[in-house]
């Protein structure tokens, strides 16, 4: 547990070094920061930081940076911290209205993000299979040949080409999609299964067959958006902070995002259920992620919920990361409706 005094030392220390990127010397702090006590006295709170695991020393002649626990104790402040500043004032209400399609807007989100922190920005968007849906289209395209199309309320647009089972008509394929209609709008597009689970086991009708094979797509493709939801903007702004000016040093990290799968739970163990979170260095359950932290937070809707995030060094400037993605969440939320 840290006195005061310590705490307001490390706190300088952390400031001064996300700022210049350089390790802190005493001098500098005393220069620049009023501690309320003496070089010497600094010094030696200094020598107890690192002597504590709060600040390393990367040379014996260099002065010092924060470790990932030193990292975390500057963080809990904030987090802590009532009337945290917030970047409202640098994002209108209106900044994410314009795109139609959730897609777009998630494209937009991230790249918002990137903007207002200079750190690689991801969004998950809502999960798929949560959403109401809005309309099923079906086209005919050859006998044994048709495109269908899934339309939630939220706007994600999901289609895919598909092999029907027997020759059908247009007329056939219009009158199914009738049929389909009737049955799922206005239901979230998980109860599908269990409803193409009973039409499959009666079949009552000649042309059930389509109607299974039809909703086995659409879960197919449902199962494929949920896997498929992460978006992310800002790889060259996170190769130029100078702990990346080595590519080899975020060569992990571009390997996580590659894989969707892997960054998803990444982001979903780093988000925080009730508000921001950060997750620093060591502390990312990955071993990839040792090197970065990431701010991220839920954001929820009435039919589903998503993640957003940023991702940066260790020495990230997390007073402004954190009050952009409590801010830009806010605004995903109110575009969402």
């Amino acid at each position: 547990m840290l006195n005061e005094r310590r705490r307001r030392v490390l706190r300088a220390l952390v400031a001064e070094y996300i700022a210049s990127a350089t390790p802190v010397a005493s001098r500098a702090l005393v220069d620049r920061y009023d501690l309320g006590c003496s070089p010497a006295t600094v010094r030696n709170e200094l020598s107890i930081l690192e002597e504590t695991g709060y600040l390393l020393q990367p040379h014996v002649s260099a002065g010092r940076v924060p470790t990932d626990t030193g990292y975390r104790s500057f963080v809990d402040e904030l987090l802590a911290r009532q009337g945290f500043d917030d970047s409202s004032d640098d994002v209108p209400e209106h900044a994410l209205q314009r795109a139609n399609e959730v897609d777009d807007l998630m494209r937009e989100t991230s790249a918002l993000l990137t903007r207002l922190t200079d750190y690689m920005a991801v969004v998950v968007a809502p999960t798929v299979s949560l959403a109401r849906i809005r309309r099923i289209d079906l086209l005919s395209l050859a006998p044994r040949r048709a495109l269908v199309v899934l339309i939630t309320h939220q706007g994600q647009v999901e289609n895919r080409h598909i092999d029907l089972p027997d020759p059908s008509t247009p007329e056939r394929i219009a009158e199914v999609e009738r049929s389909l209609n009737a049955s799922l709008v206005g239901k979230r597009a998980c109860d599908v299964r269990p409803m193409r689970d009973a039409i499959a086991s009666e079949r009552r009708y000649p042309g059930d067959a389509l109607v299974v094979r039809l909703m086995d797509e659409l879960l197919d493709c449902l199962d494929e958006a949920d896997r498929d939801r992460l978006y992310h903007v800002g790889v060259p702004a996170l190769l130029a902070q100078p702990e990346f000016h080595d590519a080899e040093r975020v060569r992990p990290l571009l390997v996580v995002l590659e894989d969707g799968v892997a960054m998803l739970d990444s982001l979903s163990d780093a988000a925080g259920e009730n508000g921001v979170a950060v997750s620093i260095g060591s502390e990312n359950r990955r071993e990839e992620l040792g090197n970065v932290s990431i701010v991220a937070t839920s954001y929820a809707t009435s039919a589903s919920d998503g993640v957003i995030g940023v991702i940066g060094p260790t020495r990230m400037d997390y007073t402004r990361a954190i009050a952009a993605v409590r801010t830009v969440a806010s605004r995903l939320e109110s575009a969402l409706g």
